[in-house]
């Protein structure tokens, strides 16, 4: 039922099969513990052990074989907050070395949910004034999280820069709220240009993705990703011829 997610958190197979049995079981032995959670006898002594040094699990003596027994679950967010706290510390560093080796040129591909957020994750890294065109409301995707949108924004008030937004017709119809919500300038496409795709240009980055809907990317998205200064401001010109011919939308 929760091995998946103790794996998730950092504990092995064995572990999390292990602590699991232990939850449900209460006091047991090691000979149980290989029976219910299906893992052999001599592989539960070492899983069992590295549980205890990790607080997850303490030793009953008694006479004949030892039972064990796993510490009460809220100990799991105590020890990833702990592993939190280290990966904090080192962060400054780690971005100060990332960002020493500048990515100069490149094309790659972003794909899925955890690309969609490493897009975002770039956007706000970038922070250089960005142009959304045919944009429909991504932000609001069902399991992107309300934060990416807010370091963003954050991102570009704390550069004193700006972004623009070419709404997709369809925002106006299906997601309204997005326009007081993203915030920025922004002007609607006519309806009869309403397309599937979406291109965004930040920086030296130009990013296109496709088959999304209005308010969902989807969790198959496949994001182009283009880094190349001549042909960011390309786009970026372009952006502008088609913002200045684009009418303003009537509040």
């Amino acid at each position: 039922m929760f091995t998946e997610i103790f794996e998730e958190i950092g504990l092995s197979p064995n572990e999390a099969k292990i602590y699991e049995t232990l939850l449900a079981a209460g006091e047991i032995g090691v000979a149980d513990i290989s029976l219910k959670a299906n893992v052999h006898r001599r592989n539960v002594y070492d899983a069992i052990n590295r549980l205890v040094e990790k607080g997850l699990v303490f030793r009953i003596f008694e006479k004949g074989e030892h039972q064990f027994r796993a510490v009460t679950p809220d100990k799991l967010a105590e020890v990833l907050e702990a592993k939190q706290q280290k990966l904090l510390a080192v962060m400054p560093d780690m971005r100060k070395l990332y960002n020493s080796k500048p990515l100069e040129e490149a094309a790659f591909i972003y794909k899925g949910k955890e690309g969609y957020k490493n897009y975002l994750r770039d956007m706000a890294r970038v922070a250089e004034d960005t142009y959304f065109l045919g944009a429909k409301g991504l932000w609001f995707t069902p399991w992107v999280e309300k934060q990416y949108l807010k370091d963003y924004q954050d991102a570009m008030k704390r550069k004193n820069k700006n972004y623009y937004t070419l709404y997709d017709y369809r925002v106006k119809e299906k997601l309204p709220e997005a326009f007081k919500n993203v915030g920025g300038e922004y002007k609607i496409l006519p309806k009869k240009y309403t397309a599937p795709g979406v291109t965004d240009v930040f920086g030296d980055y130009v990013v296109t993705f496709t088959s999304v809907d209005i308010g969902n990317v989807g969790e198959e998205v496949t994001i182009f990703v283009m880094v190349n200064p001549e042909l960011a401001e390309t786009y970026r010109t372009w952006f502008k011829m088609i913002w200045d011919l684009c009418p303003n939308e009537k509040k």
